[in-house]
């Protein structure tokens, strides 16, 4: 069975060669190869031929396939799905700031948390992505859109810390010096509450920035919109956030879909605010995107629970939207496609 060469570090790969025994310096080589976008071993032309057989026939290098690319004609934003080796689909955002080019990516095919606002787990789970296949995002929309890319946000299909060891892995390849060398302090990692896996995150001590999909102030509500919040309910997801930022001394993102007549009332903003005081905290108010199948609707009141916060001194801001004529919402385009796929085989029965 060949193996994954992607996901192996340098250290890795040149433990690999010896095993072949073949000079461990050329792993170094190697991996700057991949993470330059070498798509086979035949282009790594500083090896010899021999090696470059040999490594044909231990190893693979994964690729991507562009199945779908969106460009939006409002602000430029530009959506990939990406085709896998497996046929599976994910989705990746490429948006363009001041400060530089981030990239929202994704960390599984599918979503098991069950959110109910969230198009990415409408289609149920499938299997989470390996370690080559998350930097394949990053590296790939970099390579394709010509862009370079400065900042990296895990906020794409999956739940990064269900896949905690495979999104460690990426973390370090895409923060290696011979890589991409993209700084943990351009990295944003977005979860919905898995409270054991924020303690072990913690204990890692990366500068990444914790991103917390918080969306209600009480166990009642948030328990009908995040099914995670039945296992660790809103105390226990805060007590974490505080020894996340004792432990690491970063602050903490939360993020807040405001919902129509659920979670956007004057009470449920002042209790927000008394969840975070005295905890350097940040909101970040997000307009619902709304889903076809959910009755669940965008608020009216977001510039009333924005004031509301200010008023008891919590930071916020509204996120800016993106890519509102493409789609470019999480889950959205790889549902579109499973959807035409399911209407083509519908009609091949009949």
């Amino acid at each position: 069975m060949r193996r994954d060469i992607k996901s192996m570090n340098e250290e890795e790969i040149a433990a690999e060669l010896r095993e072949l025994g073949e000079s461990a310096f050329r792993g170094k080589q190697i991996f700057s190869w991949l993470h330059r976008g070498a798509v086979s071993f035949d282009g790594m032309t500083n090896l010899s031929k021999p090696l470059r057989e040999k490594l044909k026939e231990y190893y693979y290098i994964t690729v991507p396939a562009v199945e779908r690319k969106l460009i939006s004609r409002i602000d430029g934003t530009v959506k990939y799905l990406w085709r896998l080796h497996d046929g599976n689909c994910i989705e990746t955002v490429l948006m363009k700031y001041r400060h530089g080019n981030s990239v929202c990516i994704s960390t599984e095919v599918g979503c098991k948390m069950g959110c109910a606002f969230c198009a990415s787990t409408q289609a149920g789970f499938v299997r989470r992505l390996e370690p080559s296949e998350i930097l394949d995002q990053v590296l790939f929309t970099q390579l394709d859109s010509g862009e370079p890319v400065s900042h990296i946000v895990l906020m794409g299909i999956g739940e990064p810390l269900d896949n905690y060891d495979n999104v460690m892995k990426f973390l370090a390849l895409v923060n290696h010096p011979d890589g991409m060398n993209i700084g943990m302090r351009h990295i944003s990692l977005s979860t919905c509450g898995l409270v054991e896996q924020i303690d072990r995150l913690a204990s890692s001590n990366l500068q990444l920035t914790l991103s917390v999909s918080l969306h209600a102030p009480d166990d009642e509500t948030r328990s009908r919109l995040l099914p995670i919040n039945r296992t660790w309910g809103v105390a226990a997801l805060l007590r974490s956030c505080r020894s996340y930022f004792e432990r690491t001394g970063r602050r903490i993102s939360f993020e807040y879909a405001l919902i129509d007549g659920v979670n956007d009332s004057d009470a449920q903003a002042e209790l927000l605010a008394k969840l975070l005081r005295g905890m350097p905290a940040h909101v970040n108010l997000i307009g619902l995107n709304h889903i076809a199948e959910s009755p669940l609707q965008p608020s009216r009141r977001m510039a009333a629970f924005q004031k509301k916060l200010e008023q008891r001194g919590v930071a916020v801001t509204v996120r800016r939207r993106l890519g509102s004529d493409i789609d470019a919402a999480c889950g959205q385009l790889r549902r579109s496609m499973l959807q035409e796929e399911r209407k083509e085989q519908q009609v091949k029965k009949q």
